[in-house]
Parts: C-alpha cells; structure tokens; sequence
C-alpha cells in the first residue's frame, strides 16, 4: 500500500473495512489531530482489538510530536515501549509468552521468531516499514512509572500536598473541587467512606489543607499528621475545635495515617520524582514524553488515591495553559471501570467530568477505554466527540450506544443494529462529529509489538532498554551561541550553598573585633546558648529592575548574595543566592558566643566600598535576566518560564500554525468543490432524465409502428395505402427524434465527464498544496536562542550591605556544622 498517510495533523488508524464481503477498501482512515479536543471513546469486549486500536491512537499522538499521560490499570500500554526497527526475533524474545510458545509446541526461540516474522509481515501489509517506528522512537521519550512500587519508575505522590497553581487557587470552585478531592481520595486509602458534609474526618482535614494552601505552604503527610493533633484554628464554623471533633477521636485518625506511614512498603510513595505534569510531558529539553502509570499492583483504593491525584495535578497545569484549538496533550485511560460509574460518585469522577466539560479550550484531549458503555456516565458520554465502537458483549451494551448514536450518525435503529452486530476482531465503527458520516474501519498494525499485560519483573527491565531518543529533523536545536549570553540570573546557584561554601575555624578565639567600619549583622541561630562560633561573611541585598522595552519586561526581583570572607579578599561570582530576608537579621550576637578571626582588610571603609563596587558591577554583568526567543516563528519565553516549558510552548504554537495553514487552504478550496460538485450532481441529473427521455421515445416510437402496421393488415381496404404512407412518415420523424434524444445523451455524459475531470482536477490540486504545506512545516528548523536583560545602575536599590557572621555549632563528633 503506497499511498501517503503521513500528512500535516492526520492520525494514520487504518483503512475502511466492507462488512459485506470482508475485505478492506482502498481509502484510509486519517483522523484529525484537533478533533481529539472534543475527546474519544473506545468501547469493545475482550478481543475486539480495543488495546491495539488505543496503542495505535497513542503512537500517532507521539508521532505528531503530542505529549501524553496514559492511566494503565491492566499493564498492556506499556507495550508502547516495544518498538524494534530491526525486526530481529532476539529483539521480540524477552518479552514472548513463553505458555504461548509451549502451547504451540516451539520453544521460545523459535516462537520469537515467529512474532519478528507475523510483524514484518503485518507492518509491511499496512505500509509501514522499519522507517516509521525509528521515527517514533526518536519523536519523544517513553517511560513506565509504578506508584506505589519499584519495578517501574517510583514517582513520589505523598512527599507533600502541592499548594496548586495560582489559576487554581483564584478559582473558589476549583479550589474547593481540588480540596474536597484530595482529601477523599486520601480518606479512601484509609478505607473511610467519607461524605465531604457530614464526616468529621473529612472537613477537619479539609480545613487543614486549606489554611496551609492560602497560607501558600505545602504540607507533606508528617505535617498532616501533627495539624491533626494540634490544628491550626481553635473552631470550625461556629463550633470550638474540641466540641466538634475531641483531641481523643482526632488522635485516632492521627494514628491512622500514622500506622499507613509506618507500613512496609509505603516508603515506595514517598519515593522518585514528583507528581510535576510539566515534567512528566515535557523533558528538561522540551521533548515531549509519554509517561504511563501501570497501577495494576496497587490494590483498589490505593488505585482510586492515585488516578484522582494524578487528575487534580492534570487539573491545575492545565489551568496554568493558554486557550488553544489545537491538540496539546492526550490523557488516555484504559479501561474506565469504576472510576466514571453513572450511580454513584468515586472521587475520580468530579475531575474526570470537570476535564471533559473544560479540557477542550486548553487542547488537552481525552480517550477513555472500556468494555461496556453502560459504566460511564451519560454525561461523559455526552462529552464524546469521537466514538469507537468494536464488537459488543451485550445486547444492553448495544442499546446504550444506539440510543446515543441514533440521530447524531445519519443511521436509523435496524441499520445501527446490523452494522454493531456484524462488527470483527480490529473492526471498528468509528462516528466523528466533525464528520459527515460514520466509517467502519479496519485498524491498522501497530509498530508496538502487543505482548499483553507485562509483570513487574517484565516492566523493571523495560526502562532499561528503552533507547534513547535523538535529534530529527524539524526538531528543536539549540543555537550555537556563546556561553557567556546565556547567564541567567541567579546563575551562580550552581556555586556550594553556605554551608559548604564557608569552612569551619581551626581555632575559635573568645576575643576578636567583631565591628568593622560597615553595617554589621548577625544571623539568627536556630538553638541559643553556649557553643556559637561566628564566622564572617560580607552580604549584600537589593531590588533589582529588569526593564526592555523590545521584550515588554519590567520585573522587580530581590537578590540576596552572601560572600565568604576568606584571607582579605572576597568573591562576589561564587557567592551563594540565598532567600534569607536581610530584615531577620539580629543586631546583636547571642551571649558568651565566639568568633572566627575577621581579616584586616575587612577593618577598612575603604575595603567594603571596593566590595560595595563590585557587587554592583557584578550584578550588572553577571545577573542579567534571561529570556529565551524564537525568531520563526516569532515568539519570547514569559518572565520565569524555563527553557523546556517554553520550548513545548513553541512547538505547540507550531502545531497551531501548522492547523490554521491547512484550514485555511481546505476552507479556500471547500466553495470551489462544493460549485463543483453541485455541477456535477446536476449534470449526472441531466445525463438520466434525458437517458429516461430517450428511452420513452424509443417506447412510444416502437409502439406507434406496431399499432400502424397492425391497423394497416385488419382495417378497411379502403385508405389503407394513404393510412401506411401517414404512419411510415411519423416513424421516420420519431426515429429522428430518437436520434436527436441519443445525441443529447451522450452531449450530458461528456459534459458530466468534463465536470468530474474538473472536480478530480481541484482535489488533486488541493493534495498538492497540503503536500507542499506539510514539506514546509516538516522542514522548519525551530531554533531557540537566549537574551539576556541587563539591569542599569539605576535600576538596582540596594536594601542592605555590609559584615555578616554566620553561627556554627560543634556537633557530636567535635566538628562546626551550620546553626542555621
């Protein structure tokens, strides 16, 4: 199959399919990329190849540079991962079902081979060649996370609880849905069914949550455990704390969360990176990633604590996105069961509804999987934009989905029944609302080869040997700028932090000067009492304005740099950035404490002068605030956005030219094909009314000769010739006539041909111009390059400089350490 599947924003899911004969038909079934905004739904029992039809979804996603999450309660998305371009039987071994092999009587290696060979084969009946799945190796990155386990990568969901996004928290109703969410799912885990308005368990630990999060302060589970105890307000609502919920009974779901913290195994919870949706679809880099979380280990509540997690952080990164019509990002979820039920009300389902109603205007796309329609809520399935329908189990199944589909798909009931009825293994009916009709389809092979649910075992090799992915073209590449343009402010964060960076006194006099002709200050130890030893540092504090006009930047940012104070001699290029406020600073030092010696240059006015100099030249030189920019597309990184974040950004913005440029050039051609086909309809009209015409003609003709040769044997002699001559002289004009009525005949068909060829002439011209489209945007380079905004002198107010000491301990084993 030669045909051009790879086109600008099209999913390549298959080829139309003839129920009647069976066979597949020449056109493919391309999807387009921003329909998926209006979300999807896969539906079909075991072995109607919904898992292969969602992988295929999945690959395409990846393939147009769509970053995804995948949710995997039964372990088969991460067979994403097994793409093997060589094709070679040893690359397919490891993960054979070995049973498989014995059932059919082959040992493993031989039973490899036969899967390299049935998917050579299968890849090249599709058109799809060794090419394809490098490309989709080297389009994004691919991992397999296992919460709450080790065999995957560990991601880290209850080191704390996130304060979300500011878009979030400025949305009451957002907040409280983010709030009562979390809290039920983590009641969940315990095993509590919790009503967010009569449980006490509930709005206790709400309130909580809330007082920290408007206080802008995250709380991990160890602070969740202590607030319990000793909350941080003294009544709720109107009611005193302790008449509400007693110390006792708030003691004992202390002790609960508590027990689940001290449990074997948990730490695997509070372990590997954190629950950061930038990250997990975006690398440092920008490239986008495919993170799957496999949860089939988990048990059932631990399973509704993760995904409504994972949907409320998927909830406020979106928050944080601008509007878009095109695709972002795909969120994918096999296997739907339990957490969209239609009755009742799991905590998965309120963020599961809010991301269907809204993800839409954010790009973000869902595909939600099940086995039987009749577990999702109607609601959602209102939502569905794009439905896929495979082979039914039930006849309840069936009704459901003709019940929605009836009316929406140009089908009555008897046509929706045949055709559900006589659906295949990979057969698929697919309804599009940006379609005119329905399409069964046959889905095409996927380049992932399919080897079913994967063990723990299974998956704690996958990670490892998943390759590594590699520049392509039309990738992002880093321009060749120097080094020296890209210091960021706050670049010297790479130096040692204080702590390391000050080393300890050999000897610790009692009697040193400590005043030094400069502002001095102390910083506030964490314990007071004997045993301070003061070691001498210079800080320096001040706001700092970045202005440009050409960028649309004016940001005031705090800067705070401690330099140690070494010999006579300071360095403000490896001080340490640091978020201590100068105002905590104590004027006094504490009691009986002692100091490290204070060089003599450090006596001198003269020498903090020089060092006050320096600070400001070096903020000016070396604490520039960096941007990044593209120059095609035109576009600048927000103030605070990283290099990876607004890399996506830029590819996403591409995208979007990339969707407008080919909408246009389809709506520029729609009035001249439909002008076309209109003529054509109307010329195909012509050709059968005169076709019909010429053939009454030739009717009336044969029946006016017979009626006159048969009048002309049984009437009166008498006329008979004249009678003869009258009827021979209209049958020539009749035959005249039908000749005429031929000639008209075949005027209309070359006419409708003339039409046709005009209408193939524009379909082929507009391929041609979508062709030259997708040679444009593939072969764009996007280039990202840094600028640094330089603050002016007069743009920098310093708050505080001067002497600093900084107090040291001696720990258990005799040595200083930091008191800070």
């Amino acid at each position: 199959m030669a045909k051009n599947y790879e086109q600008l924003g099209k999913f390549y899911l298959g080829r139309e399919y003839s129920l009647e004969d069976g066979n597949l038909l020449e056109p493919l079934v391309l999807y387009d990329s921003p329909d998926l905004t209006t979300h999807a739904m896969i539906v079909g029992m075991t072995g109607s190849g919904k898992t292969g039809l969602g992988i295929t979804l999945l690959e395409e996603a990846l393939m147009d540079n769509i970053p995804l999450i995948a949710i995997d309660p039964k372990g088969d998305l991460a067979n994403l991962l097994l793409t093997f371009d060589a094709l070679e039987a040893k690359s397919f071994q490891p993960w054979v079902d070995e049973q498989a092999a014995a059932t059919q009587g082959m040992d493993v290696a031989a039973y490899a081979q036969q899967q390299a060979d049935l998917w050579t084969e299968g890849l090249a009946q599709w058109g799809q060649a060794a090419k394809r799945i490098r490309t989709l190796r080297s389009q994004a990155e691919l991992a397999v996370y296992t919460p709450g386990s080790s065999a995957g990568l560990p991601i880290s969901v209850l080191r704390s609880f996130e304060v979300p996004p500011q878009a979030v928290m400025a949305d009451g109703d957002l907040k409280r849905d983010r709030i009562q969410s979390t809290i039920i799912s983590l009641l969940t885990l315990l095993g509590i069914e919790a009503d967010p308005i009569t449980s006490r368990e509930h709005i206790l630990l709400a309130n909580i949550l809330e007082t920290a999060w408007d206080q802008g302060n995250s709380i991990d589970l160890a602070g969740l455990i202590q607030a319990i105890q000793t909350p941080p307000f003294e009544q709720i609502g109107v009611m005193k704390l302790d008449l509400f919920y007693p110390a006792k009974e708030r003691f004992g779901l202390a002790m609960q969360l508590n027990n689940l913290l001290a449990s074997p195994g948990f730490e695997t919870w509070l372990q590997g990176e954190p629950l950061d949706i930038q990250h997990l679809l975006y690398t440092t880099e920008g490239k986008p990633r495919a993170a799957i979380f496999s949860i089939a280990h988990l048990s059932d509540r631990e399973r509704m604590f993760f995904t409504t997690l994972l949907l409320n952080a998927l909830l406020g990164w979106m928050r944080t996105q601008s509007g878009t019509g095109s695709l972002r990002a795909l969120l994918y979820m096999d296997e739907i069961f339990g957490y969209l039920p239609p009755v009742a009300n799991p905590p998965s389902k309120r963020p599961l509804l809010t991301l269907l109603k809204q993800a839409r205007a954010f790009g973000i796309g869902l595909v939600l999987s099940t086995q039987n329609p009749v577990d999702l809520d109607y609601k959602a399935l209102s939502n569905m934009g794009t439905w896929c329908i495979g082979r039914l189990q039930t006849e309840r199944d069936k009704a459901r989905l003709i019940e929605g589909l009836r009316g929406v798909s140009g089908l009555d009931t008897p046509e929706l029944e045949e055709l559900l009825g006589r659906l295949g293994k990979r057969v698929f009916l697919l309804h599009n609302v940006h379609e005119d009709r329905p399409v069964i389809f046959q889905t095409r092979w996927t380049m992932s080869y399919l080897c079913g649910p994967m063990t723990r075992e299974q998956i704690k090799q996958l990670n490892q040997v998943v390759p590594q992915s590699k520049p392509t073209k039309g990738s992002i590449q880093e321009s060749t700028l120097s080094e020296s343009a890209a210091v960021a402010e706050g670049s010297s964060t790479t130096s040692p932090p204080i702590e390391t960076a000050i080393e300890a006194p050999k000897e610790t006099p009692k009697e040193t000067v400590i005043a030094a002709d400069a502002d001095t200050y102390f910083l506030a130890a964490t314990v007071a009492g004997q045993g301070v030893v003061y070691q001498p540092a210079v800080v320096a504090a001040a706001d700092v304005n970045y202005l440009s006009k050409t960028y649309g930047v004016d940001e005031v940012r705090f800067l705070t740099l401690i330099a140690p104070l070494k010999d006579e001699a300071i360095s403000w290029d490896t001080a340490v950035k640091t978020g201590i406020d100068p105002a905590k600073f104590e004027a006094e030092p504490l009691a009986g404490a002692t100091f490290a010696s204070l060089p003599k240059a450090a006596e001198k006015a003269t020498t903090f002068a020089k060092w006050e100099k320096a600070f400001l030249q070096h903020v000016r030189q070396q604490r520039g605030l960096t941007l990044y920019r593209s120059r095609s597309p035109k576009l600048v990184s927000d103030v605070g956005e990283d290099k990876a974040a607004f890399t996506a950004r830029l590819q996403h913005h591409h995208r979007e030219l990339r969707d407008v440029a080919v909408a246009k050039l389809q709506q520029s051609y729609a009035t001249k094909l439909q002008s076309a086909e209109k003529k054509l309809l109307r010329a195909e009209q012509t050709v059968e009314r005169k076709a019909q015409q010429a053939q009454q003609k030739q009717m009336d003709s044969a029946i006016a000769l017979g009626s006159s040769v048969l009048g002309a044997f049984m009437g009166r002699k008498t006329g008979r010739g004249r009678r003869m001559a009258n009827s021979v002289g209209r049958t020539i004009r009749t035959a005249g006539k039908i000749s005429q009525s031929k000639m008209d005949v075949q005027q209309a068909q070359e006419k409708a041909v003339l039409i046709r060829d005009d209408l193939a002439a524009l379909e082929t011209e507009l391929k041609q111009a979508i062709s030259e489209l997708e040679l444009e945007f593939q072969g764009t380079q996007l280039t990202i390059e840094p600028v640094t905004i330089s603050p002016k002198s007069t743009n920098i107010t310093q708050q505080c400089f001067g002497l600093l000491w900084l107090p040291y301990r001696k720990n258990d084993a005799g040595k200083l350490s930091p008191d800070w």
